[in-house]
């Protein structure tokens, strides 16, 4: 099969994406193969979500297992991993409650719900959420209202009233966009922006933050669905602040491949909601259980928080080192991130290296138009890290030649 024929191959599917002209059929490990036969180096884990890679000797065998029992019920019987994926989230993050949906837009959309109850619970008649500037939370109305890009927003108003937006790191500009109103409930964040360009909260922020939100009777809302299960070498990116939300939305790395989202709740958020108000039909599918278990135990038999936090530190000092001249000069402002999650800003666009890279075995993609996001199975090694610096390096200096 020739790319052309990939390219033209899906005539009845709607165009909303821009894809390259490449099919994958298999992979293993941290490389993936096309339907011509043709090797990828993956350093984008299906965005953050193949947190073991690809065909994994352990979660293979244990999807099968599981497959050949049941996939789906439904929630309106009891199903039994749900109770021991969340035992097992309620101890990694020191909250206590899960609620199960099957991606981070809905993850995202009941976080916003459980504010907006929170409220109405409290009296308040029209409960306004504190979001960002250059935030992604995803694409229903709601969550898209949330989200800080107007080019994603375009065409889909009116949107969601309730939001009020500040910039990043600014808790300042916080405290004025909220000074005396008496109607803001909660403070939704991500810890590190994806979409938005992998962008971290700072670790004083995030602490001034949830001072804050005590203070105030707010719900902290932390949005881990791209920075989140190890990503950054602790389980969840806001961990290094030593803090815990009352809200955390999980997805993407959660199951390794198999759809799973999660809202985690402490004391003050777990019980807002009640039977009736909220539910999910594929969410907590025993399928997507048996994933988000196995996903976690294999994660802490092969130290992978650790790998993680390790290859992410050689990785981002390597980029450093090929790119010294670049960052002396300004053409690259920045190489930023945490772990396996790291963000090189060009300053100038930079969409062309996705098929660039491509061509040359790498996959990659490219965020905000000028941030190159690397997010790659959290089984790394320091190898294939190496091979990321010598593929996209190269390339990202023939653009800027280009470009000058």
């Amino acid at each position: 099969m020739n790319a052309s024929f990939i390219e033209a191959a899906s005539p009845h599917v709607m165009n909303t994406y821009g894809r390259l002209p490449i099919a994958l059929s298999h992979g293993q490990g941290c490389r993936v193969w096309d339907v011509n036969g043709k090797s990828y180096l993956d350093a984008l884990g299906g965005i953050a979500v193949n947190t073991l890679g690809h065909n994994h000797p352990k979660l293979v065998p244990a999807l099968q297992d599981q497959i050949g029992k049941i996939i789906h019920s439904c929630n309106y019987y009891h199903v039994p991993n749900q109770e021991v994926l969340a035992k097992k989230l309620v101890e990694l993050s020191g909250m206590s409650n899960v609620f199960f949906c099957s991606t981070g837009l809905e993850a995202n959309e009941a976080a916003l719900k459980l504010a907006r109850k929170f409220g109405h619970d409290k009296g308040i008649e029209r409960p306004e959420i504190v979001v960002y500037e250059k935030a992604f939370h995803g694409r229903s109305i709601a969550t898209l209202s949330a989200t800080g890009n107007p080019k994603v927003q375009a065409g889909f108003g009116p949107l969601v009233e309730g939001f009020i937006r500040v910039p990043i790191n600014s808790i300042e500009s916080l405290q004025a966009a909220t000074e005396g109103n008496t109607n803001v409930v909660a403070v939704f964040l991500e810890a590190i922006q994806g979409e938005g360009g992998i962008n971290p909260m700072h670790m004083d922020y995030l602490k001034a933050v949830r001072q804050l939100c005590d203070e105030r009777d707010w719900l902290l809302m932390i949005d881990e669905v791209q920075c989140g299960m190890g990503r950054t070498g602790k389980w969840f990116a806001h961990q290094w602040a030593g803090i815990v939300p009352d809200v955390m939305p999980l997805a993407k790395g959660l199951g390794s491949g198999v759809p799973v989202g999660a809202v985690v709740a402490g004391p003050k958020a777990a019980a807002i909601f009640q039977p009736g108000n909220h539910g999910t039909t594929f969410g907590g599918n025993p399928l997507a259980m048996r994933a988000g278990v196995e996903t976690i135990r294999i994660m802490e038999e092969e130290g992978l928080l650790e790998n993680a936090a390790q290859v992410g530190k050689h990785l981002a000092a390597a980029l450093a080192l090929a790119l010294s001249a670049e960052l002396t000069s300004g053409a690259i402002k920045e190489i930023r991130g945490m772990g396996l999650m790291i963000g090189v800003e060009l300053a100038k666009p930079c969409s062309a290296l996705v098929q660039q890279c491509a061509d040359n075995g790498l996959l990659i993609s490219v965020t905000a138009d000028t941030v190159i996001r690397l997010v790659p199975p959290l089984i790394m090694s320091a190898t294939e890290a190496d091979e990321v610096v010598s593929i996209l390096c190269p390339l990202i200096k023939q653009l800027l030649t280009d470009a000058s």
